[in-house]
């Protein structure tokens, strides 16, 4: 269990930490121009969404590229194809539900209840990952154990 929360870690860790950024940054702005909570929960996930998504796609490609270039293979779509599969096995599920459901309803409350729309977003962000990293785990354990070196 430590080596597979290690694993994970290392895995998820600088992707949160970057989504972080980008949902505080993403919402205080469409917040600042628009003055609507709602709006402002709807830009915080998508900008989190694209950065979490697009720093664990870039790192797995990263990965993939690298595996394949010590084996004198090249990086090509159907890879690309491949990459995109593990990742809609891994975070299928937890994201439909987190995106269009959970993440922007706790978006849109905790700062309205806490008073302090930063704090809110924060505590919001946590509590969505909570939901979020129980069904993304099962997920990503399944497609290592199951579509590792399919193509």
């Amino acid at each position: 269990m430590k080596q597979n929360l290690k694993e994970w870690l290392k895995r998820y860790l600088p992707a949160e930490i970057l989504s972080l950024v980008a949902t505080l940054a993403c919402a205080g702005l469409a917040f600042h121009f628009t003055g609507n909570h709602l709006q402002a929960a709807l830009v915080g996930t998508l900008g989190g969404n694209l950065v979490f998504f697009g720093l664990i796609l870039g790192t797995d490609i990263y990965k993939t590229r690298k595996s394949l270039n010590s084996d004198g293979k090249t990086y090509r779509f159907p890879v690309f194809l491949r990459n995109l599969r593990a990742l809609l096995v891994e975070f299928g599920l937890a994201e439909v539900i987190d995106s269009f459901l959970i993440r922007p309803a706790l978006m849109y409350y905790f700062p309205i209840l806490l008073g302090n729309f930063s704090a809110g977003i924060v505590v919001a962000k946590f509590a969505a990952d909570i939901t979020f990293y129980i069904p993304a785990i099962i997920g990503y354990e399944l497609q290592k154990k199951h579509l590792a070196g399919k193509a």
